[in-house]
C-alpha cells in the first residue's frame, strides 16, 4: 500500500510537470507496466483528480486544466483524520500552534479533490468545540458516520438512525441535525427529536448507520443558542462527574495560563489562588495540579484525599 501511494504521488507530479506523456514514456519514468499505469490511473479518477486519456500512437494522459497546485493522495478516512486532527490544534488543544494550524488546515483542504473537499468542509463548518475536563482515550467512532451527519446538520436534513442508549436499549430516531461538539475525546450531535418533540445530544459512538431521508428542514435555535453550552448541560446529571475543589499556592494568572481552559480559577490571595474543576474521572485533575509544579491543598471531594494518597505511595514505591 505504501508503495502504491507514493508512486501515486509520483505520478500526479509527473503529471503536472508536463501538458501531455506518452503512456509508454509515463510507464518508463515510474518503473512500471502500462497495464499497472492504467489502474493508477483510474485510482487517480477514483480519488477525484481529473485526467484525459487520449488513445493511439500518439495517445496519452494528461491532467485537465485547473490543477494548479500540488494535489494531495489522501483517500475519504485520511481526509476526515486530517480535518479533525488540525481543528483540534486551531481549537487551543496544544498551546502556541493554533495560527499556524488554522494555515496548515487552509492549504490542506485546497488542495484536496473537489469530492473530499466538500465532505472536509462539511464537517468544520458543522463542528462546535466545547472544554471539558476528561481524560484517557475516547470511544471509537465511525468516520463515515462522523461525516454523514456533518453532512446532513450543514444540509438541514432530517436523519434517521438506531442509537444505543447507556442501558442497552437500541431505538430508532428521526431527527433535525443542528451541530456536531467535540467535548474532551467525545463526539455529540445536538439535534430535535421529532419523535420526543424537544431537543436531545447523541453521543456519536452509539449512533449507527445514519442515513439522510432527503427532507429538509428549517433550522431550530438550541436551549440557551449554543449548541456546545446545551450538550454540555445535557449529560452533567448522566456523567456525574466529580466536583474537584483545591487551593493553589501559585499566582491564578499562571495556573490558569497551564490549565485555565479545563478549570475556573479564582485569585484568593498573593501568590494563591482556587481551582475548581469537572471530571468524569479523577485522574485529569491530578495529572493537571501535578503538572502546575507547586503545592496546593485539596478542598473536596474527600476521594480525590483517597485518590492522591493512593498516586503518592505508588510513586514513593516506584522510586524505592
Amino acid at each position: 500500500m505504501a508503495n502504491t501511494s507514493s508512486r501515486t504521488l509520483r505520478l500526479l507530479s509527473l503529471l503536472q510537470a508536463h501538458r501531455h506523456w506518452r503512456g509508454s514514456d509515463l510507464a518508463e519514468r515510474l518503473s512500471v507496466s502500462e497495464r499497472t499505469l492504467r489502474r493508477d490511473v483510474d485510482r487517480l479518477r477514483e480519488l477525484g483528480y481529473d485526467v484525459d486519456a487520449t488513445p493511439g500512437v500518439d495517445g496519452g494522459y494528461q491532467l485537465r486544466a485547473g490543477t494548479a497546485l500540488p494535489p494531495l493522495v489522501v483517500d475519504d478516512e485520511e481526509a476526515v483524520a486530517l480535518a479533525v486532527g488540525m481543528q483540534a490544534a486551531t481549537d487551543g488543544a496544544i498551546p502556541g500552534i493554533e495560527e499556524a494550524s488554522v494555515r496548515a488546515l487552509g492549504k490542506v483542504v485546497q488542495v484536496m479533490p473537489p469530492r473530499l473537499r466538500r465532505r472536509v468542509d462539511a464537517l468544520r463548518a458543522m463542528t462546535v468545540p466545547a472544554t471539558w475536563g476528561s481524560s484517557g482515550g475516547g470511544p471509537v467512532v465511525n468516520t463515515e458516520a462522523l461525516v454523514a451527519v456533518a453532512q446532513a446538520c450543514r444540509d438541514s436534513e432530517r436523519l434517521r438512525f438506531d442509537y444505543t442508549a447507556r442501558a442497552g436499549e437500541v431505538t430508532s430516531r428521526h431527527v433535525e441535525p443542528h451541530r456536531l461538539v467535540r467535548l474532551g475525546r467525545r463526539w455529540y450531535l445536538a439535534a430535535w427529536d421529532l419523535d420526543r418533540t424537544d431537543w436531545r445530544s447523541f453521543r456519536l459512538d452509539r449512533l449507527r448507520e445514519p442515513r439522510s431521508t432527503g427532507a429538509r428542514f428549517a433550522p431550530r435555535t438550541p436551549p440557551g443558542g449554543d449548541a456546545a453550552e446545551y450538550v454540555k448541560s445535557s449529560i452533567v446529571g448522566l456523567r456525574d462527574p466529580h466536583q474537584v475543589v483545591v487551593d493553589v499556592r501559585a499566582p491564578a494568572e499562571a495556573v490558569r495560563a497551564r490549565i485555565g481552559r479545563w478549570a475556573t480559577v479564582t485569585e484568593t490571595g498573593p501568590e494563591r489562588c482556587r481551582v475548581e474543576m469537572a471530571a468524569d474521572q479523577l485522574e485529569w485533575p491530578a495529572m493537571a495540579l501535578g503538572s502546575l509544579g507547586a503545592e496546593f491543598t485539596v478542598v473536596e471531594p474527600a476521594e480525590f484525599h483517597a485518590y492522591l494518597r493512593d498516586w503518592s505511595q505508588r510513586f514513593a514505591r516506584a522510586t524505592a
